[in-house]
């Protein structure tokens, strides 16, 4: 299997992700402000990998500053980390990994520099370590859910393209495959950007999963039509009662599955839960650029002038969810019990 990032050399190298499926483009980089703007862009995306990303943005920016006065380079840090912070506002794993680089640095900040330097990089590569491990674990726990012979649909990407191993929704698939078993995988294509047709297909094929595009508006169809077993998707960040931010459509696709009976998964580390909001209202949605919506792939589609509402994300409240897969189980309803006790298990 490829991989969508990895560490080389002093320097990051991931996939550019707006350039699949028609071009390959591998991005080597030592600067932290690129992976700021890759972020910002989707050329780095997916919860996990944004996280680890992050991470070594922290670091590497921390290195190019590394000969400034304690004083100067504290601040230099915080600099840093608020601007990796503030590329998107949804995903609770780049908080998350930035957090515990700021806990990393406070703990050693009054060592020599390379000390503090190399501490940094050592969080940076056990996020990223940590990140392959969870999505094996997913995938292991998942595949629990996965008959011999299933018809699974997503919503996004959530696989190899999101993370440091194998994905969160997507390791389900490759663990079933792994085990022998007989999938079949309908991909919505995901609008404004087509994450599900452009990336989640092209990495099932390269993976020899057999894959189906639809339209996001087929889905319900296709279970009104019996065809489609389960569903699965992942999460950008997940609330003490179980509610769930995804990609934009994934409600939609929650409550299709309420209506036909068809089992609503939800892959995601531990990682992802924010145990600081109650409910999915409290969760800051993304807006996106509006050219994203009234030009399709270079081809303008909407009049001139016309208002646009261009959310990243949406809000699937936890009563239609089915099961959370996270590395350390399958968390069932209800969840907030359960989840409460998620805290003690990060320790």
């Amino acid at each position: 299997m490829f991989k969508a990032f990895e560490w080389n050399e002093e320097k990051v190298k991931y996939i550019d992700q707006t350039k699949l499926p028609l071009e390959e483009v591998i991005i080597e980089t030592n600067d932290y402000r690129v992976i700021c703007e890759d972020i910002k862009r989707l050329a780095l995306r997916g919860a996990p990998l944004i996280g680890i990303s992050a991470a070594f943005g922290v670091y590497l920016g921390a290195n190019e500053y590394s000969s400034l006065s304690a004083k100067d380079f504290e601040r230099q840090f915080y600099i840093i980390c608020n601007q990796l912070v503030s590329t998107r506002p949804t995903a609770q794993n780049l908080f998350w990994a930035i957090d515990k680089m700021k806990v990393v640095y406070e703990e050693n900040k009054n060592q020599e520099r390379e000390i503090v330097l190399k501490s940094l990089f050592d969080e940076a590569i056990n996020i990223f370590n940590d990140d392959i491990k969870t999505s094996d674990q997913i995938g292991i726990f998942g595949n629990e859910l996965i008959p011999l012979k299933a018809t699974i649909i997503t919503h996004c990407n959530a696989g190899l393209l999101v993370a440091g191993g194998i994905g969160t929704a997507l390791s389900l698939i490759y663990k079933a495959k792994e085990s022998g078993k007989k999938i079949k995988v309908f991909s919505d294509e995901t609008r404004p950007l087509l994450q599900g047709s452009r990336l989640t297909a092209w990495e099932l094929m390269k993976n020899g999963i057999d894959v189906t595009v639809i339209t996001d508006n087929t889905a319900a169809f296709l279970m009104q039509k019996e065809k489609i077993d389960l569903a699965i998707v992942g999460a950008d960040r997940i609330t003490c009662n179980g509610d769930v931010a995804n990609k934009i459509g994934t409600y939609s696709l929650a409550i299709s599955c309420q209506r036909h009976n068809v089992p609503f998964y939800v892959a995601a580390p531990l990682s992802t839960f924010d145990f600081k909001l109650k409910t999915g209202s409290e969760i800051p949605i993304e807006e996106r650029n509006p050219e994203e919506v009234v030009n399709f792939f270079g081809k303008r589609t909407a009049p001139l002038g016309v208002k646009v509402f261009s959310p990243a994300f949406d809000v699937t409240p936890s009563d239609l969810i089915t099961g959370i897969i996270t590395e350390k189980g399958i968390i069932k309803k209800p969840f907030e019990d359960p989840i409460k006790s998620l805290p003690e298990k990060l320790l």
